[in-house]
């Protein structure tokens, strides 16, 4: 199953990429949300390697999620693949420079089942996917907006 979702930001494209890139950000905000979050590896600059371990409540049963970046490639894209017990999962972030200070920003999230358990579980988010959809591209859209914020407060 497959979501993707293109927004326009009102930044330049290495503020963007930059923004993308502080995993501490998305750490914290996990972390507020009630999931637990650790990064396992020990790079000291960011690149394809880099790797967490979540633990989070998803449909009322525990789920654990390893995270790996696996392309870094400043400030074009970034691809982080997420395994866990019956299910693989990816999620690209692939940025265009409109102009100077504008950039877009593609998003795309793709999981596969990988059982029987998960394979349910795709296929009764499959018979939601269009309200999913939606949600999806309005938190896309909410996190582009918050993004536009920062950036106008930084610069």
């Amino acid at each position: 199953m497959k979501f993707s979702t293109n927004e326009d930001i009102e930044a330049p494209i290495e503020a963007v990429f930059d923004m993308l890139s502080d995993f501490e950000h998305f750490e914290r905000a996990a972390l507020r949300r009630g999931a637990e979050v650790q990064r396992v590896d020990e790079m000291t600059v960011p690149g394809p390697g880099m790797t967490w371990d979540a633990v989070f409540e998803l449909r009322g049963k525990r789920r654990e999620l390893q995270l790996e970046m696996v392309t870094y490639d400043r400030p074009n894209e970034m691809v982080l693949e997420s395994t866990s017990p019956g299910m693989l999962g990816q999620m690209s972030f692939e940025l265009i420079a409109l102009s100077r200070g504008r950039t877009r920003v593609k998003v795309e999230l793709e999981v596969k089942p990988l059982n029987l358990s998960a394979r349910l579980l795709v296929q009764s988010l499959k018979l939601a996917k269009k309200k999913l959809a939606q949600r999806y591209k309005l938190r896309i859209a909410e996190y582009a907006k918050g993004m536009e914020d920062r950036y106008r407060q930084m610069a």
